[in-house]
């Protein structure tokens, strides 16, 4: 597994394809990490569209988008699973943030969260408006999730950094 980037490192860029529901439609296309500079940013890995725990956190995140938006961030959402899927996830649940695929786990293995046998660790990193990692909790055991509150309060440290 490799190194997962340690607090005040610029994250190295990366494009993964991928879409979000706005209204009823899911619209698809390229998120790009470097794109995102000059405006915070949570990226949670999760293992799997439309499994229990997963499905609580992508929900608890999406319900709790204004949160995130308050505080000048988005929030992008990575597993492993095909846009297809995402798609499907997205529609079911009213999920409102992008659902990216790294389907062969290249971005996953750059965060060092790519886990053989479960595909990756349920993660999250929050990036600075610099394009430096600020904070990030990778799960031992992927039972439960960093909450909104949690990550709102890291948002915040970086507002008043």
């Amino acid at each position: 597994m490799a190194a997962s980037p340690e607090q005040g490192q610029t994250v190295d860029d990366f494009t993964l394809p991928g879409g979000v529901l706005v209204d009823d439609a899911f619209e698809r296309r390229d998120f790009t990490l470097s794109e995102q500079r000059g405006r915070p940013l949570v990226i949670a890995f999760y293992p799997g569209d439309d499994t229990t725990v997963c499905t609580k956190q992508l929900c608890s995140y999406s319900s709790g988008l204004e949160t995130f938006t308050d505080c000048g961030a988005e929030v992008w959402a990575i597993s492993p699973q095909s846009v297809d899927s995402h798609e499907s996830f997205a529609s079911k649940y009213g999920l409102r943030m992008p659902l990216l695929a790294d389907t062969d786990r290249a971005v996953s293995r750059a965060f060092g969260v790519a886990a053989p046998g479960i595909g990756l660790r349920r993660a999250v990193f929050v990036i600075a408006a610099d394009g430096t990692l600020h904070w990030k909790h990778v799960a031992l055991f992927g039972a439960t999730f960093q909450s909104t509150e949690t990550l709102a309060r890291q948002l915040a440290a970086l507002q008043d950094a």
